[in-house]
Formats: C-alpha cells, sequence, structure tokens
C-alpha cells in the first residue's frame, strides 16, 4: 500500500494485487481507527468498491461523489492521505468526510445524507454544456436512498440524457438468490458493448413512435423478470437503465462490472451488494455498534470507552418517553434513521406499534408527525439538530401555521466534536425562533429535560421545540427526581449578582455558575445568573430585572446572530433600557472537527471563557 500514492497508481496493477490491496486498505482503517475513533463499518464495505471505482475512472477529471462520506475512508486513503488518515476527525488534521478545500479528489463535499445523485447530475451538465468528457459517478448507500432528496435526483436524472453512473451501495440484503450462473450470464450480457451498440442503434431506427414505446416495454418487462429480481423495476420507471446485483465485495466482477458500464452513455444505476464491517469479524457481525464505536482493542473487538454513572441526554430523553408512554397512549414518536443515536430503542421495543423509524427522510417526518398531532396523537420527533435544518419548511407550514401540538425533540444541539462542520447544531435557535407560534425551550440539565418532557405533553398550543445536546448531562439523580411544574415562557434567577446579569441557555447555565463562583470567590462579588429555560417566548420578567443591571452578557451553544443574544439585544433595545449587551455564542464561521471541549474552548463558551469575559466588571 506504500507504493500507492494516487489513483493512478492503481493503474498498473493486476487483479491479484488489488484483493491484496484491499486487504491492507481495511488493516489500515481498522488500526487508525482503534484509537481515533470514526465510522468504521461503513467504510469496511464499501472498500473493494472503492478500489474498484478508482481503479476503472480517472479522477479527478473523472468526478466521484460519494454520499454521506461514511463509506469514504478508502477514498481518503487511495487519493494521497494515508498517512494524514492517522489525523483523521482531529483538529487540523483531515475531515471525516469529503470535503472540497481538502482535496482535490473530494469532487463534492458532504456529511449529510441523499445528496449525491443530484450534485452528480449537475456536473453531468456542467461537463455537457462545457463540452468535457469526463464520467461521473455517484455514490449512494442504499440507507440515504431513503430521502426525498435522491428520488428527486433520481427523476430528474432519469428524465435527462446526462451520462451518470448511480452506484447504490446495498448492505443490508443478502446476495445469495443473485449470485448463481444465469444471473452473471445476463449481468455480461446487458454490460456488453456489442449488445449495448446495437441497442441504441435499433431505438434510433425506431423513432420515437408508439413502434419504439411498445417494444421497449415489452423489453422492460422481459428484462426485470430476468435480470433484475431486486427491484430493478423502480429505477426504470424512473428513466434509468439498471445493472446488477453484483457483489461489491468481490473486486474482480466490481472492476470487470465497472469497465463495461464505462463505455455505456445515459443516466444508469448499477446495484451493488456489500457487507459493513467487511474483514473485520466483530464489526461484521455487529454492524450497527460498529458504525462509530469509539476506542477499541484490535485483537479482541473490545470497546475501550470509559465507563460512567453520569448519563447521556439521548437516554435520559428516551427512558422518560417510556415512563411516560406508560401512562398516555396518545404518545408516539418519529425518528429519521436515528433510533439508536437519540436514545429510542427501548421504546422501539416496548412501543413498537407508537414507534416510527421513517429513514433518512426530515421532511417527512416532521409532516408526518404534524398529521399524528392532527388525528389526536401526542407525537414527540426526534431528530439531530443540524438534520432538522431539512425540514424547515414542514415546521413552518405543517406543524406551526396550523398550531399541531408536535414536540421537536432536537438532539445533538450544539456543538457536537470531531464529525466537524456538517454535523454542527448551532442554527436551530436563530432559524426556528422566526416561525409565529413556535415555543423553544432548552434544559439546563437533566431534571429539566425531564420537566420540559412532561410540560411538553400538557402543552397543545402549538408545536414545541425541547434542543439538548450531545454527551453527558451534569451527573444529576434525574431518576430520583420528580417532575417540577413548568410555567409556559418562564425561566428563572439561580444566583444573585450586581453589575452583571449573565442571561444562559440550556447546560452553559452550569458553566456561567462555575465562572461566577470563581469571580466571587476571588472578589467577594460576581454577576447575577439567569436561566433563560425558554428563547420563545422570552421571559418578559427576566428583560425587566436585567434592564436593571448595568450590563448584561447572554451566553448561549448556538450561532451569535439570531438567537439568545438578538432576542435580549432587541428586547432591551425596544424597552428602551441603556444596558450595554454582550453575547457569547458560536461566531459567524463554520466550526471544524474538533472535540467538544476544544471547540467551547474556541467560542469562549467554557468556564473559563465565561469567566474573562466577566472577571473587568469586578476587581
Amino acid at each position: 500500500m506504500q507504493k500507492i500514492s494516487s489513483p493512478s497508481d492503481l493503474k498498473s496493477l493486476v487483479p491479484e494485487e488489488l484483493e491484496a490491496l484491499c486487504g491492507e486498505i481495511r488493516r489500515h482503517i481498522v488500526e487508525c481507527c482503534s484509537g481515533n475513533p470514526g465510522h468504521l463499518a461503513s467504510s469496511l464495505g464499501a472498500v473493494d468498491l472503492t478500489v474498484g471505482i478508482h481503479y476503472v475512472y480517472n479522477a479527478p477529471s473523472d468526478r466521484i461523489i460519494f454520499d454521506v462520506g461514511h463509506q469514504a475512508y478508502a477514498h481518503k486513503i487511495l487519493t494521497g492521505r494515508m498517512e494524514a488518515f492517522r489525523q483523521n476527525r482531529k483538529r487540523d488534521g483531515i475531515s471525516g468526510f469529503p470535503n472540497r478545500d481538502e482535496s482535490e479528489y473530494d469532487a463534492f463535499g458532504v456529511g449529510h445524507a441523499s445528496t449525491s445523485i443530484s450534485a452528480a447530475l449537475g456536473f453531468a451538465e456542467a461537463a455537457r454544456i462545457a463540452g468535457r468528457k469526463e464520467k461521473v459517478v455517484a455514490v449512494i448507500g442504499d440507507g440515504a436512498m431513503t430521502g426525498g432528496l435522491a428520488l428527486e435526483g433520481l427523476n430528474n436524472a432519469g428524465n435527462s440524457s446526462a451520462d451518470i453512473l448511480i452506484i447504490l451501495n446495498d448492505n443490508d440484503m443478502a446476495i445469495d438468490g443473485n449470485t448463481g450462473g444465469l444471473h452473471s450470464h445476463l449481468l455480461k450480457i446487458t454490460t456488453n458493448p456489442t449488445y449495448n451498440r446495437f441497442r441504441d442503434e435499433l431505438w434510433d431506427r425506431l423513432g420515437a413512435g408508439k413502434a419504439r414505446q411498445m417494444i421497449q416495454k415489452l423489453v422492460r418487462k422481459t428484462k426485470q423478470g430476468l435480470v433484475t429480481p431486486s427491484g430493478g423495476d423502480l429505477f426504470e420507471a424512473f428513466g434509468l437503465r439498471y445493472f446488477g446485483p453484483i457483489d461489491g465485495n468481490d473486486i474482480n466482477q466490481v472492476v470487470s462490472t465497472l469497465e463495461r458500464l464505462r463505455t455505456i452513455g445515459g443516466p444508469k444505476i448499477l446495484h451493488v451488494i456489500t457487507k459493513k464491517g467487511k474483514g473485520y469479524a466483530p464489526a461484521e457481525n455487529d454492524p450497527t455498534t460498529w458504525h462509530a464505536p469509539g476506542t477499541f482493542d484490535i485483537a479482541t473487538g473490545k470497546r475501550l470507552g470509559g465507563k460512567t454513572t453520569v448519563s447521556r441526554y439521548q437516554d435520559v430523553f428516551g427512558e422518560v418517553l417510556c415512563e411516560m408512554a406508560e401512562k398516555d397512549g396518545r404518545i408516539v414518536t418519529i425518528t429519521p434513521a436515528m433510533a439508536t443515536g437519540s436514545g429510542l430503542t427501548g421504546f422501539a421495543e416496548k412501543f413498537p406499534d407508537r414507534f416510527f423509524d421513517v429513514g433518512i427522510a426530515e421532511e417527512h417526518a416532521a409532516t408526518f408527525a404534524a398529521g399524528l398531532a392532527a388525528g389526536g396523537m401526542k407525537p414527540f420527533c426526534s431528530i439531530y439538530s443540524s438534520f432538522a435544518q431539512r425540514a424547515f419548511d414542514e415546521i413552518i407550514h405543517d406543524a406551526a401555521l396550523q398550531h399541531l401540538p408536535v414536540v421537536f425533540c432536537l438532539d445533538r444541539a450544539g456543538l457536537v466534536g470531531e464529525d466537524g462542520a456538517t454535523h454542527q447544531g448551532v442554527f436551530d435557535l436563530a432559524s426556528l425562533r422566526c416561525i409565529p407560534g413556535m415555543t423553544i425551550t432548552a434544559p439546563a440539565n437533566e431534571n429539566e429535560l425531564k420537566d420540559l418532557m412532561h410540560w411538553a405533553l400538557r402543552e397543545d398550543r402549538g408545536p414545541v421545540v425541547i434542543r439538548y445536546p450531545r454527551g453527558l448531562g451534569e451527573g444529576l439523580d434525574w431518576r430520583a427526581h420528580e417532575p417540577a411544574d413548568i410555567e409556559y415562557g418562564k425561566g428563572s434567577k439561580v444566583c444573585d449578582g450586581e453589575r452583571v446579569a449573565v442571561i444562559a441557555l440550556g447546560p452553559e447555565v452550569n458553566r456561567a455558575m462555575e465562572a461566577a463562583r470563581r469571580i466571587k470567590e476571588e472578589t467577594g462579588r460576581g454577576p447575577a445568573i439567569f436561566n433563560a429555560r425558554f428563547l420563545k417566548p422570552f421571559d418578559a420578567d427576566i428583560l425587566a430585572q436585567v434592564s436593571e443591571y448595568e450590563a448584561a452578557l447572554t451566553v448561549e451553544e448556538g450561532c451569535l446572530k439570531g438567537g439568545l443574544f438578538s432576542e435580549v439585544a432587541e428586547g432591551l433595545a425596544l424597552a428602551g433600557a441603556e444596558t450595554k449587551v454582550r453575547g457569547l455564542g458560536v461566531p459567524d464561521i463554520f466550526i471544524k472537527q474538533d472535540s467538544q471541549a476544544a471547540q467551547r474552548k474556541d467560542c469562549r463558551l467554557d468556564a473559563e471563557g465565561i469567566y474573562s469575559e466577566l472577571i473587568g466588571w469586578f476587581r
């Protein structure tokens, strides 16, 4: 593998060497990810496919576009980043996803699902208009194919003459039924250049009349019955030529198929079956756990993450929701393919008829939840904050406009760490605050999350957002906590002080309290601390109290423009207050990959950053 520094180095290898290379790449991925966590199982499964693509196509002049990017580690290693991969997802290292700023081989930046087909079609049409002869390949997983954007791209691509190959990397189906001699023979026929020249000439001679349509319909039905037993008729209906399925973990079959398809023009799709975790037994046996397993021992497969008695917010959410659902049969929950990450596996087991995993389809999740609410249910729709951006229109049009009591539970809100710029959940406060009738809350700790969930169950005036961060809570005994009564739109003063009022939202209340305690220990004085709890509606009593201080400091783990800082500054200005207002939050940049702690420090959202902002008022 050391002699492979770019895809061009692959061209001189023979099939046996390609197979050995795939094994070396897998070992390198496992070795690096064992000590530096990343997305493991998906990338292991796509190694042979990626090697085959780079062997047949000529990147970067040919465009290779990955969907999501979880399966792109082999691509990074083959494109000059083998050693840099050891710093994958680290500060000043390479991104965990394809990134146009990082390499000319990363044709299109990605991190969210279902974008590859639309982007690839854009590349193909741009090449046609400019007269370039480049090839365009989109690699999309079966999970990402559930997204509405992918279907929109398919529909547009099938209605075009664009020279585009879509590779459907299917890692959740068996291949046994499609690996016989007849299947292989028919695949060779459909990808044969002579056959395809004859086919194109036949259609050209038949013209565009009814005769052509009748013959094409007959051929399509025959082909569907013989060649595409796994559902190729769906893609043919979109107007794409369907090939496969093939074994995507057989490098020889991948290469031979791609070499034939490279000569076939127009929009087409190749169905490839791969096995998640391929080549590393623990990941093969449990691909869900090994999607992003953290650190682990290679020899034993034992995961090495330290144990803690502190609960994660997602687990608090999932367990509390189960307790509530046992008492209220109206409660249903919806997730767009994030049941494990959102802490909902227990709910799915206990209440399977009230649990809905809608696939990677956030827009549908929001409107589906609105329909459930209109039908008398009480939906808790759990979506990662960064992915909820996709459902913005549906939240407005289908939930808020109709005053439907959907509870949008935004997990991973705020800074998320090593996943980097594509996954930061920092835009929800600003984007949702402008929606009429929307209620936006953020708990300061696990107990408040429990309080707000029980409160939201009773709330029926319109949609509610509860946002909470990725990772551990404050270590409270939330199971023993009896839900407190929450008053709509009300926060609280949690610490008396002078000169400066600090208004914090969410867990940043705790960092502000830590800073205030330090200041008081050093100077004998300190700021007042307010837990906003609600961004919208904002507590008018808090605003009135803050107007009596010389200065106000807002603290939020969201973008400064449009969130809590804007709310407080606007409110004080409208009230004619002379209070000076400053804000701590995420600046107007995209935050790159690093640990959550380091990202918070850079944004001055840790206790030290808040302390440094305040101490000058008390010395």
